[in-house]
């Protein structure tokens, strides 16, 4: 027998509670105690809580709630406690980090080697994104729904047990709804919104969507075989964001902005805006044009440059802007005087 061998023997004689004196250890090894205190010696070196009592009564015990009795999780309830671990370490700082590793390593040793693939490697399909720079930018709130946990907790299902999930997607800019039949592949969390990631079956694109947008999901019968290559962290950093901008450059109606060149600077820096097309023109000014004509997204931020801004398409905005201005320039273009008592 091995001293690690001998070392696993000496720890199961441990767990029964009771003193187990260094003599019996030696006589059921067939070695000298010498050898046996060495054994303890190590297990503790490795951090393992041994309790020694001196005196004719005494012995060796594992210290009392050591070892826990094994806990079965279920596939999804690993798969949660995988993400509020990757929730936790988004976090420039985290308590017992390298606890919290080893933590993650057992749960995973609690699963069937048939999920290990999937699972093993968190990172691959749980994304959090790192709290950005917010310059301007509006409407990113949503308060958490049942429709909207029922959207995540279907999606997470899908990805762990590779079946397609169809839904309705809510475009309110467009004021449309859309059916969808997607594979699911990551989720991705973000300004305190959860966002889907899947390949759309239709386009046979990656597509990213939004978790309180998302309506009536169902898990199909359909499955799907996981890309091996993909990984969720590649869509970071605002990458999902400029592919999508891209896209709706394509599909929606433009609004485009003159910008001085220190508005452009300070606009580029904004975790959404910096995604938009910034083209130099004359007089070092900057058009920035953005895939959207939503009078809540678009006038907002054209009073929030102020300025050395101006909107020039679409022509409707123009004018509701300028009809504003010119309202604010005539309630202030002189001063007000106090009447005299």
């Amino acid at each position: 027998m091995n001293p690690i061998e001998r070392a696993l023997g000496i720890l199961l004689l441990l767990t029964g509670g009771k003193l187990v004196p260094a003599t019996v250890l030696a006589d059921r090894f067939h070695v000298s105690l010498r050898t046996v205190y060495r054994d303890i010696d190590r297990l503790i070196a490795l951090g393992v809580p041994i309790d020694a009592e001196r005196g004719a009564e005494g012995g060796y015990r594992l210290a009392k709630g050591y070892l826990q009795p094994p806990v079965a999780l279920t596939r999804n309830e690993t798969a949660a406690l995988l993400t509020a671990m990757a929730l936790a370490r988004s976090s420039r700082t985290v308590p017992l980090a390298n606890d919290l590793s080893s933590a993650e390593q057992k749960l995973l040793a609690t699963l069937p080697k048939a999920v290990h693939g999937l699972l093993k490697d968190a990172e691959r399909i749980v994304g959090i994104e790192p709290i950005p720079p917010d310059i301007f930018h509006s409407g990113t709130k949503a308060e958490a729904t049942d429709a909207w946990q029922s959207a995540l907790d279907g999606f997470m299902t899908g990805i762990l047990e590779a079946r397609r999930v169809r839904f309705d997607h809510v475009n309110p800019s467009r004021q449309t709804r859309k059916s969808h039949d997607v594979e699911p592949q990551g989720v991705m969390f973000d300004r305190d919104l959860w966002y889907l990631a899947g390949r759309c079956v239709d386009t046979d694109t990656l597509k990213v969507y939004r978790a309180d947008r998302v309506h009536d999901l169902e898990i199909s019968g359909f499955r799907f075989r996981p890309p091996k290559d993909f990984s969720i962290q590649s869509l970071l950093g605002g990458a999902w964001l400029s592919h999508a901008m891209r896209r709706w450059e394509q599909e929606d109606k433009i609004s485009k902005i003159r910008l001085t060149a220190r508005q452009a600077k300070r606009l580029s820096a904004d975790w959404y805006y910096r995604h938009a097309v910034f083209t130099p023109i004359a007089n070092g000014e900057i058009l920035i044009s953005i895939p959207s004509v939503d009078p809540g997204r678009i006038l907002p931020l054209v009073r929030w440059l102020g300025p050395g801004a101006e909107l020039l398409e679409p022509a409707h905005l123009r004018e509701e802007i300028a009809s504003e201005y010119a309202a604010l320039a005539n309630a202030h273009g002189s001063p007000r005087l106090e009447k005299s008592a």
